[in-house]
């Protein structure tokens, strides 16, 4: 049969496969959609778009207060045609004027001769629908007795080659081909397998298992046994059944039950029960899992994906977790991989590729809005930036089209990032430190073990860092007083003569008490020659009001001067004013008040009024001194109002300083440990390290959020923040670090 992808034995498309499963009849459910998701009901939007927005929702209908409300249970994904009265999400529709007889032949004449007309190609493949494309193709055997596709890989090379023979397959048939390619040969490209069958539906499961089975004449779940092993194969093996349960009414009792047995599976056992997390996630619904995971980081205080990845390891720690993205928002899992396939130097094109084909006819606008919400830019222009040739053409036109000016929403991207703000403003995520109090501490010994480490010929690195290192704050104190009730010596002093360089700078900024240690940061950065002003605005944008009042009190007891003084002196202008009203740490610490937050909006909405200063004075007054849980309330209303983000605004209307620090409490105030997250990463990145942004953010946060950091950074840079660590620091600087760090993710 040869290469064989989906052809019938007579050479001739079949589609769809012989073997599909019949047509299921979606079920008629009865269910209490949240707001978002009624919305998206009302308005004939698609509601999986919205469905992040609804975890917390509770769907039994003998728990709620609204009336029940009738409708389909089948998802708008499961098929390239949305269900009736459903609004249509992909970027690819039918063309209108579609004349099969004729489109094969302007393909036959662009190939026809020496070379070929690839932007003829190009621009009638992607104006038409794969249903559409397979007419072309039997018409185009029936008209020349040649197999289109054939003549397209002789006439084309390279990446546009895969892309234009990609569009050209039923799409079970090209999810076969991949597959089939994932697992051929040396080695297996797990990321393919994870990205197909954790984000199918159960239908697309089945016309994929299929057409497998016809283009190749083998068993899919025996390929894919015989490639894989341990859990890895058995959740692989569980998702190729495809059947996951598709009922939207949800049992309180059962996600309490699953919630149970995930923590008691994970959390409360030695080792772990991989089954319980296998069984549960592989087989019910989404709208019940989502509610599972509102649950579960209710009952844990942790998120499940963190659970995830402390409990499981390898390919298997990566299926799951995309499972559990793919149950929250599918469009969002795909925007996230078609970032991450075009970040940084190189592209992974068949990643690119097999989403840009796979999702055009299905949710490609959803793909577009959370892109752009989530990254700060559209998925056309960094497609524009980081491909060439008819090969960019081509994944363009599969786009769709520019979402306009980066922090710009069209309007249903505008509700996503409002319901994404929605739940943020709702969410109690438990923030957690890495170090915590020993729990065998003993002062008088640590004492004893520093002075030897310290005494004599050379130095002992290593003990030092591991006590240090593993103490809390005030468990430090302690052992600097009683270092000094035994040996008549200053602790800092010794460490400080034995020390060197960067692993000093650690080590004795993790002995300061914590708002002397933050004190002493911004002295430092405003003494001498020039202002290290990322360093002032990342402390005083980020600390609470409490912290701040702490931090005045150590500067005047350590330099006798008072931080307002110092900074007047040091700064100047609009940055000045804003950082010293930072300074007094008197921000509002109630709750929102929707009313007003909606008159803060409309203040700093009208960008036109006024001069640039009348601007900054308006945001000054109202980001400085309101509260974070009012101030998400303000940047939802922003966004409705304006179709932009808050801090897109502030990035067109403003330069400098003044820029820069108004970006800090927005996004400290969007996601504080997402933000320290940031400036780790762009700490290490490239040539050279930032290691003052280093020592600083890893002591200072060290007992507040820096494990929140940690899961952070792993979810936007794919790497953990141990593993940046690692490849850019050395020595005992190094060893230091990673023990604060606390662990690998």
């Amino acid at each position: 049969m040869g290469e064989g992808w989906g052809w019938g034995r007579r050479g001739e498309p079949d589609w769809p496969p012989r073997a599909t499963c019949p047509a299921r009849e979606p079920k008629t459910v009865l269910a209490r959609p949240c707001a978002a998701a009624a919305t998206a009901l009302l308005t004939g939007s698609d509601p999986a778009s919205s469905a992040s927005a609804c975890r917390s929702a509770r769907l039994s209908v003998r728990y709620g207060r609204l009336p029940p409300r009738v409708f389909s249970a089948a998802e708008p994904e499961t098929m390239a045609k949305p269900a009736q009265g459903a609004k249509y999400r992909g970027s690819i529709r039918d063309f209108p004027d579609f004349n099969p007889s004729q489109d094969a032949e302007t393909l036959y004449n662009a190939m026809k001769g020496f070379g070929s007309d690839k932007e003829a190609i190009l621009e009638l493949i992607t104006s038409r629908s794969n249903r559409q494309r397979q007419e072309i193709c039997q018409n185009y055997k029936s008209l020349y007795g040649k197999d289109l596709i054939a003549d397209l890989k002789y006439e084309l090379t390279g990446k546009f080659e895969r892309l234009i023979v990609g569009l050209m397959r039923p799409p079970a048939y090209a999810d076969a081909k991949e597959i089939k390619d994932a697992i051929s040969g040396i080695g297996t490209d797990e990321k393919c397998l994870i990205e197909i069958l954790a984000s199918r539906t159960n239908e697309q499961i089945h016309q994929l298992v299929a057409a497998y089975k016809d283009a190749y004449e083998r068993d899919l779940e025996a390929d894919i046994t015989g490639d894989t092993s341990g859990h890895f194969r058995k959740m692989l093996v569980v998702l190729l059944q495809g059947t996951r349960e598709e009922d939207d009414v949800v049992s309180e009792d059962l996600v309490q039950q699953d919630v149970q047995d995930l923590y008691e599976a994970g959390e409360l056992k030695w080792g772990t029960d991989e089954a319980q997390f296998i069984y549960i996630l592989g087989n019910r619904s989404k709208q019940h899992l989502r509610l599972v995971f509102d649950e579960y980081l209710k009952t844990t205080g942790k998120p499940i994906e963190a659970s995830i990845r402390g409990e499981l390891s390898g390919d298997f720690e990566k299926l799951m977790l995309a499972v559990v993205k793919c149950i929250r928002s599918t469009a969002e899992y795909f925007a996230e991989r078609l970032f991450k396939a075009m970040k940084g130097l190189g592209t992974r094109d068949n990643t690119l590729i097999r989403i840009m084909v796979s999702r055009s006819e299905l949710d490609m606008l959803d793909i577009r809005e959370i892109f752009r919400t989530k990254y700060e830019k559209s998925l056309y222009s960094m497609i524009k930036n980081d491909t060439s040739g008819e090969y960019k053409k081509t994944l363009l036109k599969l786009c769709g089209g520019d979402d306009d000016a980066a922090g710009q929403f069209f309007p249903e991207a505008a509700q996503v990032a409002y319901q994404m703000w929605e739940l943020s403003a709702v969410a109690r995520v438990e923030l957690k430190g890495t170090v915590r109090p020993a729990g065998d501490f003993n002062p008088d010994a640590d004492a004893k073990a520093l002075r030897k480490a310290m005494k004599g010929l050379g130095t002992d690195e290593d003990t030092i860092i591991d006590i240090i290192a593993h103490r809390s704050n005030a468990q430090r104190q302690q052992i600097r007083q009683t270092f000094k009730s035994h040996f008549g010596r200053d602790l800092m002093a010794d460490l400080k003569s034995e020390l060197s360089g960067d692993l000093a700078r650690l080590i004795l900024g993790l002995m300061m008490p914590p708002a002397h240690y933050d004190a002493k940061q911004l002295k430092k950065a405003m003494e001498g020659a020039g202002t290290d002003e990322k360093a002032l605005i990342e402390i005083l944008a980020t600390r609470t009001n409490a912290e701040i009042q702490a931090i005045n009190k150590a500067y005047k007891e350590d330099y006798h001067k008072s931080l307002e003084d110092a900074l007047s002196s040091d700064t100047s202008g609009h940055f000045k004013r804003i950082l010293i009203s930072l300074a007094t740490g008197n921000r509002e610490e109630g709750g929102e008040d929707r009313e007003r937050a909606r008159e803060d909006a409309q203040e700093i909405a009208d960008t036109t009024s006024g001069d640039k200063s009348s601007l900054e004075t308006r945001f000054m007054m109202i980001l400085c001194t309101r509260s974070y849980p009012h101030l998400r309330r303000v940047f939802q209303e922003f966004i409705k109002m304006t179709n932009y983000d808050v801090e897109h605004t502030i990035k067109k209307e403003m330069s400098g300083d003044v820029r820069d620090v108004f970006v800090a409490i927005v996004q400290s105030v969007k996601n504080k440990p997402l933000f320290f997250a940031d400036k780790l990463y762009k700490s290490m990145k490239g040539a050279g390290t930032d290691e003052k942004t280093l020592t600083r953010i890893m002591v200072s946060r060290s007992e507040i959020d820096l494990l929140n950091i940690r899961r952070e950074f792993i979810e936007k840079y794919d790497k953990s923040l141990h593993q940046a660590i690692e490849g850019d620091t050395s020595g005992h600087f190094l060893k230091a670090l990673l023990a604060i760090c606390g662990g690998e993710d």
